[in-house]
């Protein structure tokens, strides 16, 4: 991946991973922006690679340029179709194996979703309800932000792409 990803100083940079609901039969595809931290939750029917592409490249659709600059995954099958992804203008690239660290914005937020979403209960799809989880979790003030929450600074990047377009 780009080496401007590494300081979390370029926004538009996404890690992405899915967190598994009891069984393994359910499953939520989370999307956070490396710089500001935000949180996006992809309801997900499946955990195939043609479900969670689909889902990702809707949950990413509307969202400007230039805070889709790339995202990184695991090395697991759910991204196979990752060129589908790529192809929207969102690179994907993935972590080395076992290195869950590159990806460490997603492993400490996936952290904070289980405690909505517990393991081993059954993740629900629908798309309303795991809104709901995403803004509360965004609006959570950090420490990293000077107690700014990831929503405030996330409309930030956004203002400040719109005022230069």
């Amino acid at each position: 991946r780009p080496d401007e990803v590494e300081g979390r100083a370029v926004p538009g940079h996404w890690e992405g991973d899915l967190v598994i609901g009891k069984g393994g039969t359910s499953a939520v595809a989370t999307l956070v922006e490396r710089t500001s931290r935000f949180l996006i939750l992809v309801p997900l029917t499946g955990r195939d690679s043609l479900t969670v592409t689909q889902a990702v490249i809707a949950a990413v659709g509307d969202l400007p340029a230039t805070v889709k600059r790339s995202s990184t995954w695991d090395c697991g099958s759910e991204m196979a179709l990752h060129r589908d992804v790529t192809a929207t203008g969102l690179p994907v690239y993935f972590a080395h194996p076992h290195s869950p660290w590159e990806r460490g914005s997603n492993e400490n937020l996936n952290r904070i979703v289980r405690e909505y979403l517990p393991t081993g209960v059954e993740i629900t799809s629908d798309p309303t309800y795991l809104a709901a989880i995403a803004a509360e979790i965004n609006d959570r003030p950090r420490k990293i932000h000077d107690w700014k929450k990831p929503s405030e600074v996330f409309t930030e990047l956004l203002e400040a792409d719109a005022s230069t377009a």
